[in-house]
C-alpha cells in the first residue's frame, strides 16, 4: 500500500526534525558564545596577553629595584646612588649648591 501524494507527513517526523533542529541550534550557540565557547576563549587569550605584558613590566621593575638594593647594600656601596637617594629622600644639598624653589 502506498500513501496518496497529497497526504501530510507523519506528526512524529515533524517533531523529530524540530527537536534535532533545536538541539543543533543550542549546541552551535553554546560552542560560539557559551562559557567555554570561541568568544570566551578569545577574551581569555586577550587577557592573558595583557597579563603577560604586565608581568614583563613588573619583572623589569623588580630587577631594577634589586639592582638598586644591591648597590646600596653593605657589600657594595655606590656613592653616586647614595648621594642621589639622600637628595631625593632627605632633601639634602651640598654646601656649594644653590637651591631655587
Amino acid at each position: 500500500m502506498t500513501r496518496p501524494r497529497n497526504a501530510r507527513p507523519a506528526f512524529g517526523v515533524v517533531v523529530f526534525f524540530a527537536i534535532v533542529f533545536s538541539l543543533a541550534t543550542y549546541f552551535t550557540f553554546a560552542s560560539v558564545q557559551g562559557d567555554y565557547g570561541l568568544f570566551r576563549r578569545i577574551q581569555i587569550e586577550a587577557e592573558a596577553d595583557i597579563l603577560r605584558a604586565d608581568l614583563a613590566q613588573l619583572t623589569a621593575e623588580v630587577k631594577s629595584l634589586r639592582n638598586k638594593t644591591r648597590r646600596l647594600s653593605d657589600d657594595y656601596l655606590d656613592l653616586d646612588l647614595l648621594d642621589q637617594q639622600a637628595r631625593d629622600v632627605l632633601g639634602l644639598a651640598r654646601g656649594d649648591e644653590m637651591l631655587i624653589r
